[in-house]
C-alpha cells in the first residue's frame, strides 16, 4: 500500500500544477494584450530612467560621516549660543540660577511635535535632554540629590530629567534629600512619590507637611525589575535582597520561581545589589543599572508582575518657576472639621473647569484626627483660573499650602 500511495501522489499533483501554470500564463497573456504598446517617445523616456541604484556600504558610511560632522558643528554652535544666553542673564550666584525648567519643557515639547520618525519620541527627548544638560553644565553642573546609593531607580530618574552632565549626590534617605536641598548643598532633589502598582510613597508626602521646598518638576520612569546575581544561575539562589516595594512588585514571579528562597528587605535596590555581589547563592531584585555598577549578571528579567510598572518622581527645589504652557499644581490642603468640608474645598476648581489629577490624605501635624489632603490640579498658579480658585479656597479651608506649579512630565 505504501508503494502504491507513493506512485499515485505525483499523479494527483501534476494536474493542479499544470492548471496553475496555465492560469498564470493566461493571466499574463491577458495583461500583455491589454497593455498599450509604447511609442517611440515613451520608449526613449523609459530607456533614459535607470533603475534605482542601492548605494554600497562605503558610500553609506561616507554619507553618515558627513552628517555626523554637520551634527557636531550644530551642537557646538548651540553650545556657543547657550553661553551667550548665560552672559545675557548677567553674573548669577550659582548654576541653579541659570536653570529654567519651563524653558526646557517647551523645547522638548517642540521636539516631540516635530518628530516624524523613525526614532520614537522617548529616544529623541533623551538625545535633546543630554544636549541641553551639556550646554547648561558649561556654566556649572547642577548638584542633584537622590535616594542612593549608586544604581537606584532614583538615580535613573535624575538622568532622565537632568541628563548626565550633572553632579549627583547619592543620599541615605528621602529625608536627607530634602535636608540637603534646604541647606543649599544640593540645587535640586529627586524623590519617589508614587508607583502605579504599589501606590503612594508616604515618607515623601510626610516631608511636605513641614518642608518649605517647592516642586519644580516630575519624572515618570518605567521600572523594570531584574533578578541579579554574581553566579548567574537561578538554581543556586537561596536568598534574595530587595526594597520592600520591589518584592511586592515581583510577588507572583518570586512565588513561581523562588518559593523557598529567603526574602531579605533592605533600604534600596542598589543596597540589595551591593549585598548580593558577595555570594553566589545570593541575588538582588534591581534594575540593570545596578548590575552594571556592582558587577552582577541578570539571571532573569524583567520580572515585575505588571509590564506597565511605573514610578513617578518629584523634583524639589527652593523656588517656584514660571508657566510652561502645560503644567500641574500640587497643593496641601488642611480642611475644617465640618460636614462637606472636602467637597467644599474642591468645588472652586470644578467651577472653573480645572481637572483634579490626584488626591491623597495623610494625618496632619496640627492635631490629633486632623487630616491633610495632597491634591494635584491641572494648571499653574500664575494662570487666572487657578489664581481665582486658590483665592476662594483660602476662605473654605483651614490652611492651604502651594507645593509647586511645574511642567507635566514629557516622554
Amino acid at each position: 500500500m505504501t508503494t502504491k500511495s507513493s506512485k499515485t501522489a505525483p499523479a494527483k499533483t501534476k494536474p493542479a500544477a499544470a492548471k496553475t501554470k496555465t492560469a498564470a500564463k493566461t493571466a499574463a497573456d491577458k495583461g500583455t494584450s491589454k497593455k498599450k504598446p509604447a511609442g517611440k517617445a515613451e520608449a526613449a523616456v523609459e530607456a533614459a530612467v535607470p533603475a534605482a541604484a542601492v548605494p554600497d556600504l562605503a558610500t553609506l558610511r561616507t554619507r553618515i560621516d558627513g552628517i555626523d560632522r554637520h551634527i557636531q558643528q550644530l551642537i557646538a554652535e548651540r553650545a556657543q549660543f547657550a553661553n551667550q544666553v548665560g552672559k545675557a542673564k548677567g553674573k548669577l550666584a550659582a548654576a541653579v540660577d541659570y536653570y529654567r525648567p519651563e524653558r526646557e519643557a517647551q523645547v522638548l515639547r517642540r521636539v516631540v511635535d516635530r518628530n516624524d520618525g523613525p526614532l520614537n519620541d522617548e529616544v529623541l527627548v533623551r538625545l535633546f535632554r543630554e544636549i541641553m544638560s551639556a550646554c547648561l553644565a558649561q556654566q556649572e553642573p547642577l548638584k542633584i540629590g537622590f535616594l542612593g546609593p549608586e544604581g537606584t531607580h532614583s538615580q535613573q530618574a535624575v538622568y532622565k530629567h537632568f541628563g548626565h552632565s550633572i553632579h549627583g549626590l547619592p543620599l541615605s534617605s528621602i529625608e536627607e534629600v530634602f535636608q540637603e536641598v534646604e541647606a543649599g548643598n544640593a540645587d535640586f532633589g529627586v524623590v519617589p512619590v508614587e508607583n502605579s502598582t504599589q501606590g503612594t510613597i508616604q515618607s515623601t508626602l510626610d516631608m511636605f507637611l513641614t518642608s518649605k521646598l517647592k516642586i519644580s518638576g516630575e519624572v515618570e520612569l518605567r521600572v523594570h525589575q531584574h533578578l541579579l546575581s554574581r553566579g548567574g544561575r537561578i538554581e543556586d539562589i537561596e536568598r534574595v535582597y530587595s526594597h520592600p516595594q520591589s518584592f511586592a512588585q515581583c510577588k507572583a514571579w518570586l512565588r513561581q520561581y523562588l518559593p523557598k528562597a529567603e526574602k531579605i528587605p533592605v533600604s534600596s535596590n542598589a543596597e540589595a545589589a551591593r549585598r548580593a555581589r558577595n555570594a553566589d547563592d545570593a541575588a538582588a531584585i534591581a534594575g540593570v543599572a545596578a548590575a552594571n555598577v556592582y558587577g552582577l549578571r541578570s539571571v532573569a528579567g524583567p520580572i515585575e508582575d505588571r509590564p506597565d510598572n511605573t514610578t513617578r518622581f518629584l523634583v524639589v527645589g527652593r523656588e517656584l518657576f514660571s508657566p510652561s504652557g502645560n503644567d500641574r499644581t500640587s497643593l496641601l490642603i488642611f480642611i475644617k472639621d465640618q460636614p462637606g468640608a472636602l467637597y467644599n474645598v474642591l468645588s472652586p476648581f470644578a467651577k472653573r473647569g480645572l481637572s483634579m489629577n490626584r488626591i491623597e490624605s495623610r494625618p496632619g501635624h496640627t492635631g490629633r484626627w486632623q487630616y491633610a489632603f495632597f491634591v494635584d490640579i491641572g494648571g499653574h498658579v500664575q494662570e487666572d483660573a487657578m489664581r481665582e480658585a486658590l483665592e476662594e479656597l483660602q476662605e473654605l479651608a483651614h490652611e492651604v499650602k502651594v507645593l509647586g506649579s511645574y511642567p507635566v512630565a514629557i516622554a
